[in-house]
């Protein structure tokens, strides 16, 4: 099969020979300027209105409903957040247990029980009630709790919150392109 029209009427209503291409309409070509050495190397001033700026584009809207969330996606970033937290709670208590033993409050305390029970003897050390492993260990703990209740409390959200979609709809969201 052969794309070449053999219809010897071009499109335009003339006759047409087979071998030459058809005509084309196309826009004539400005001219060329000259750019010699005896050129003008000035420009001419440009006329207003010839360039207009393009219009500045309008910001799209997007109406979403979210109609249902997946809930092993919220079991997993759920449990991923919780883990992160769990961690921070265990360094946050190293780091406020260091600089409240540094700072010599375990030792104003201490001084402030002995004065309040009038015991000279050392009759309470808070050192030793508090020490850095008994709150390191009690952290972690709080840690692990934390992140089995925060991950079950999101796993149990994420189905009332579909449950309620069914019968509600969802929540919308309307999402602009700036």
């Amino acid at each position: 099969m052969s794309s070449a029209n053999t219809n010897p009427r071009a499109s335009s209503g003339q006759l047409r020979t087979p071998g030459t291409p058809p005509r084309v309409n196309a826009p004539a070509r400005p001219a060329q300027r000259p750019t010699g050495p005896g050129a003008q190397t000035a420009r001419p001033a440009q006329r207003p209105g010839l360039i207009k700026p393009a219009p500045k584009a309008k910001a799209r809207k997007a109406r979403l409903l979210v109609s249902k969330v997946d809930p092993w996606s919220v079991l997993k970033m759920s449990f991923l957040l919780s883990v992160a937290l769990g961690i921070v709670t265990v360094v946050a208590s190293f780091v406020i247990w260091t600089v409240l033993d540094l700072t010599g409050i375990f030792d104003g305390v201490n001084e402030l029980l002995r004065e309040i029970a009038g015991s000279e003897n050392g009759g309470f050390d808070l050192r030793q009630f508090a020490s850095l492993p008994q709150v390191l260990s009690f952290a972690t703990i709080i840690a692990v709790v934390n992140v089995v209740l925060l991950t079950a409390l999101a796993m149990l959200s994420a189905v009332l919150y579909n449950i309620s979609s069914t019968l509600v709809g969802g929540i919308g969201v309307t999402l602009t392109d700036d």
